[in-house]
């Protein structure tokens, strides 16, 4: 597999997968959507497509890791060489910022018409407009399009449970075809995945929104802090970390049990 192979896989994958992610949720959010207050099960279903189109395109090229706690799950199970890794987690980001930037592009008009509302961002008209009377908020109204947040903010909680819902997907991902003849299970692995995907955001996804993807959420998360979006509040960059430290640690323990348990 070529550095080209990888850069373009990755890269494509990664953007389809955050498109149609962060499309389903800005889809339930946002005024103005046919889809607004369809609910968890919408969001988890939605995401699971999205992985299941991104891997798939992507899976002939580069692998279709689209994750670095994937990635890294592969290389600690010897799947995956280490100096492959870098340009790995670089095409990976830099396709899920171009994925959250289409996100926005598709629902532009929504975005607007939900930002300049005042019952959703605790506005009240003045002569010079609209004033937002949250001052400097943690999270803005559509920061969950882009990027995750706890229901109760609590980091060693948070951590453990992004460790945990990692630890299930990369582990499903690495014994993939243990039990399949040839080398595999091809493209049905990118459908078992996805179902993987939405089981774990509807067991595991309700205390912190199931990031399981350092990129998916710190990606986006960039994006929202750069977009011209009014009254989008701010990107809890404290919290930030988390779905960054506990799906590598996650991908990292998957990679290591699958070499203790399964090789």
């Amino acid at each position: 597999m070529s550095s080209s192979d990888i850069f373009i896989g990755e890269t494509i994958g990664t953007a389809v997968l955050i498109l149609l992610g962060a499309g389903v949720c800005a889809a339930v959010t946002l005024k103005h959507s046919k889809a607004r207050n369809a609910g968890w099960l919408a969001i988890t279903f939605g995401w699971g497509f999205a992985v299941l189109t991104g891997a798939y395109l992507a899976g002939g090229v580069s692998g279709a890791h689209l994750n670095p706690a994937v990635t890294l799950g592969l290389a600690i199970q010897g799947g995956t060489a280490w100096g492959d890794v870098p340009l790995y987690l670089g095409s990976q980001l830099l396709g899920a910022m171009i994925g959250a930037v289409l996100a926005w592009a598709v629902y532009y008009g929504q975005f607007r018409a939900h930002l300049t509302d005042p019952e959703i961002i605790g506005a009240r008209p003045t002569e010079e407009g609209m004033v937002d009377q949250a001052a400097a908020p943690k999270a803005g109204p559509v920061l969950g399009i882009f990027s995750t947040g706890p229901e109760i903010r609590n980091a060693p909680q948070n951590v453990v449970t992004e460790i945990i819902a990692t630890t299930v997907l990369v582990l499903a991902i690495l014994t993939q075809g243990l039990n399949a003849d040839g080398d595999g299970l091809g493209t049905l692995g990118a459908l078992i995945t996805a179902l993987v995907v939405v089981g774990i955001g509807l067991s595991l996804g309700g205390p912190t929104g199931y990031a399981v993807n350092p990129v998916r959420d710190l990606g986006p998360r960039i994006v929202h802090s750069l977009l011209p979006l009014p009254n989008k509040g701010g990107s809890d960059w404290g919290y930030a970390w988390v779905p960054i430290v506990g799906p590598l640690v996650g991908g990292a323990l998957a990679g290591g049990l699958y070499n203790l348990a399964f090789a």
